[in-house]
């Protein structure tokens, strides 16, 4: 999976926090088309004013369930990227009622020799990954 972090304003509860990073999974696992234990994900809570997001005068209405996704990942296609934003914020909305208003998404591409996964070693170009 892209590595993804997940920033919220603090006060979810624990199973509420999984079931969003369960959503996120499937989400990224149809959309991005990822191998079976391919997950990467890291919640950062945030105290209220340690967020501040706006809309680039956009007009969203943001409230505090709001959730910025930041995944850094190989390349991707462009219409599976936008498959994924989709499908995460429809499957947030349908499971959690977060408004689509309230999930902001952010991909940042690197290739393959930019990761070790282990053992200090580049599985993607020693052929451990292919």
């Amino acid at each position: 999976m892209p590595l993804m972090r997940i920033d919220m304003i603090r006060g979810r509860s624990q199973s509420g926090i999984k079931q969003i990073l369960d959503i996120a999974y499937h989400a990224a696992s149809t959309a991005l088309h990822l191998r079976p234990r391919d997950r990467y994900q890291i919640v950062t809570q945030h105290d209220p004013d340690e967020m501040i997001i706006e809309d680039v005068g956009l007009g969203f209405e943001r409230t505090s369930a709001f959730l910025m996704f930041s995944l850094t990942s190989s390349p991707r296609k462009v219409e599976d990227k936008q498959q994924f934003y989709q499908l995460l914020v429809h499957d947030l909305h349908q499971q959690l009622g977060i408004a689509p208003a309230d999930v902001m998404i952010n991909i940042t591409t690197n290739s393959y020799e930019d990761w070790s996964f282990g053992d200090g070693q580049a599985q993607f170009l020693n052929g451990d990954l292919a």
